[in-house]
């Protein structure tokens, strides 16, 4: 049956093929049939064009889906390292050099900051509320600061 469908259809059939494993990239992803995908799609576009046989086609299509899957993951390589964020999983590291005003005292060398919707735990001299803080550092899960002038008095030497 499946035989006797794919003779009817005749180029056709790599389009279905084609638009059948870009369907499966959307529910699978991970950019794998969506190379197998365009190049069934375009083994449809030149068996309209050419009349080979099926062996010439299939062997064509295995062809296409290797250089365009090597291209493929090259091209894919490069845009994740270009558009990565290298800071994604070390969250604290975003805050070194920027400046925040403490809302609470930081006694005894320990204390809290809150960062955007977070609240970190920091480490530093003993300071009052209300002290302009720059953060130097992290170390785990703390943030490791410093009063903002001292920082910018040692800048300007």
């Amino acid at each position: 049956m499946i035989e006797s469908t794919i003779r009817a259809l005749g180029p056709w059939s790599w389009f279905v093929l084609g638009l059948f494993l870009l369907g499966l990239e959307i529910l699978a992803p991970g950019t794998i049939f969506l190379w197998f995908g365009l190049s069934a799609l375009a083994v449809g576009l030149i068996a309209l064009v050419f009349d080979f046989s099926w062996q010439v086609d299939v062997s064509l299509f295995v062809l296409l889906s290797v250089v365009s899957l090597l291209i493929g993951r090259r091209l894919m390589r490069q845009l994740v390292s270009e558009k990565g964020d290298p800071g994604l999983n070390q969250r604290g590291s975003r805050y070194v050099g920027r400046e925040f005003t403490l809302t609470t005292p930081l006694r005894e060398g320990a204390g809290n900051l809150s960062v955007d919707d977070t609240i970190w735990r920091i480490t530093g001299p003993d300071l009052p509320a209300g002290t302009k803080v720059r953060v130097e550092a992290v170390e785990g899960a703390r943030l490791v600061v410093a009063p903002a002038s001292a920082k910018q008095t040692l800048h300007a030497r």
